[in-house]
Order: C-alpha cells, then sequence, then structure tokens
C-alpha cells in the first residue's frame, strides 16, 4: 500500500470552514489508496439554524456534531478502518475548538461536562496536516461553493475562527503536524500539487514542519 510507503495509517486534514479539507482528503484518499472517513456536516440538524442564529442555536450545534463524530469514530473501531489506512477531513478536537469560539463561558461549562462524560481515549492521527488561507480567499471559496446553510457566514465570524485554529495549532504538539499554506496551492484541479504535498510529507523529521509551495 502506498500509504505505508509514508510510515502512516492515519493522515487527519483540519482547518477552517472553507479552506479545502474534504477536497485534499478525497484526492489523499484516491492517491494513497486508503479509507476516507468525512465529517457530516450536512447532517446536522442544527447548523442551517445557527447560521441564522448563532446566539440561540450554538450549543444545540455543537452537541450534535460531538455525537455525530463520536459515533463516527466508534464505528472506525469495529470496521479496524485504521489497519487499512484512513485519511480523515477533521481531528476530533475540533469539536471543542469550536465551542471556545460559540459559546458563552456557562454554555462552554456544560458542554465540557457531556464532553468529559461520553468521551473516552481516542486513538491520535499519525500525521495532522492543518490547512492555512487568508479570510478572503476562504470567503471566496464558500460563496463559489453556493452551500444554502453558509449564505450567513459572515467573514468576521470566520477570522474568529482562523485566529482559534492559529492558536491551537501553535501550541499543538499531540502528533507530528504539517502546516500547509495553501493560498498558491489548488488541490483540486492540479495533481502536480498533491505531488509536491506527498514529496514534502516525504521529507518531514521534526514534529512540526511549515510548507508553502511558491513554485508556481
Amino acid at each position: 500500500m502506498v500509504m505505508r510507503n509514508l510510515h502512516l495509517k492515519h493522515i487527519a486534514i483540519e482547518g477552517p470552514i472553507g479552506v479545502g479539507k474534504t477536497t485534499l482528503a478525497r484526492n489523499l484518499a484516491d492517491r494513497l489508496q486508503a479509507g476516507l472517513i468525512l465529517e457530516q456536516i450536512d447532517d446536522n440538524p442544527f447548523i442551517g439554524l445557527f447560521y441564522e442564529d448563532p446566539q440561540r442555536h450554538a450549543l444545540p450545534v455543537q452537541l450534535s456534531f460531538l455525537f455525530s463524530r463520536l459515533r463516527q469514530w466508534q464505528a472506525l473501531h469495529q470496521q479496524d478502518l485504521f489497519h487499512q489506512g484512513i485519511v480523515t477531513d477533521y481531528i476530533f478536537a475540533k469539536d471543542r475548538l469550536f465551542a471556545t469560539v460559540t459559546l458563552s463561558d456557562e454554555e462552554l461549562s456544560l458542554y465540557d461536562q457531556v464532553l468529559h462524560a461520553v468521551v473516552v481515549d481516542l486513538p491520535k492521527p499519525d500525521l495532522v496536516i492543518y490547512l492555512q488561507s487568508d479570510a478572503d480567499v476562504i470567503m471566496n471559496r464558500i460563496r463559489n461553493r453556493g452551500r444554502d446553510f453558509e449564505r450567513h457566514l459572515g467573514v468576521d465570524y470566520l477570522r474568529r475562527i482562523i485566529g482559534a485554529y492559529d492558536r491551537f495549532f501553535f501550541n499543538y504538539q499531540e502528533t507530528p503536524l504539517l502546516i500547509v499554506q495553501t493560498d498558491r496551492l489548488n488541490f483540486a484541479e492540479k495533481p502536480e500539487d498533491i505531488d509536491a504535498l506527498l514529496s514534502r510529507i516525504g521529507k518531514m523529521r521534526s514534529g512540526t514542519e511549515f510548507w508553502a509551495d511558491y513554485s508556481g
């Protein structure tokens, strides 16, 4: 298996809304002949309501995501997909990352109580790829993909999410981490960008590294 040549069983792609996580995850899974696990955003019954009225619907949308992601990871263990190699478009820790942005202090306290009650030890990825991009670039991508429930998403909220991600990964030491600046990359339409990323992954030597391809 190609993925074994990189000495990896689980690659997780992370980053803010609209940065291209799912596109990259699909392409990497195809290239590496690995399983693919995607976040079930469209299945959350509160997501559209949240974007219309974040203050009112933040807690239910977070709890819905929490339980959805937990069910997904429990299913992974039952199917033993980690043995064949998988690519995911999120890490489980993202759930609380969003909670710190969207919830009030009282709601976050309640959320943490639920989180600690239901979550057991979960396996860590062998590599996390954190995709970075400028907020205006991401907003253009979001508008172009035209999801109905994202029409109320504002750039101020997006910048808050980007800031939360940057702070989280600035102190991140749980797994090897590759930070990728994506403004000049196009993983959807340029296979050579996937090739360049895989080459960069193969050259990783330290716990946290940064990559931006400005050759084009």
